[in-house]
């Protein structure tokens, strides 16, 4: 029996990177949802408001066997604009803040040089903004977020902001 491991990341809308996480080999689930935050169960609309202090997120379910953190956290950074404050394109507000939320000390350890990496490497022309934080609670979307990309492949928001990227990643 496979023992999953999970990561939480926001990195603007949870619709974007649910089609990215979801296609990489290890990866068993991804379920868009919301952290960060300081009120309970809260909805989407309540979490558009930017009131709320959550962020949109993805939690992945993955097998450390076949996919590592530090890989999902590579994949993170192309993944995303982290130098970009609380804004992922035309997608602004806290909700949208380019955030890791660590389960363990491993994985804040992991992140942190993760992201001094990344900031080394010249990836970017400008400073990384990336939170990384304690998860402390993660609350997962309404029904109708699960799977949107692939339920949803003409929408506008996917047709002109997903599929391009994940062209662009090489993920279709």
């Amino acid at each position: 029996m496979e023992k999953l491991e999970s990561a939480t990341l926001g990195g603007g809308c949870f619709w974007c990177l649910e089609a990215v996480f979801s296609r990489l080999e290890g990866v068993k689930s991804v379920t868009p949802g919301y952290a960060g935050g300081n009120s309970q169960n809260p909805t989407y609309e309540q979490v558009c408001t930017g009131e709320t202090g959550h962020a949109e997120v993805v939690r992945i379910d993955y097998d450390p066997k076949k996919i590592s953190y530090e890989t999902l956290i590579d994949w993170f950074w192309r993944c995303h604009d982290p130098t970009t404050l609380n804004r992922q394109g035309g997608d602004i507000g806290t909700q949208y803040r380019s955030v890791v939320f660590y389960q363990n000390e491993v994985q804040k350890a992991a992140a942190q040089q993760a992201k001094k990496d990344a900031d080394m490497s010249g990836m970017y022309e400008d400073q990384i903004v990336t939170e990384i934080s304690a998860l402390l609670e993660f609350f997962p979307a309404e029904d109708y977020h699960f799977d949107y990309y692939n339920k949803n492949p003409n929408a506008g928001y996917c047709s002109y902001i997903i599929r391009p990227k994940l062209a662009k990643l090489n993920l279709e």
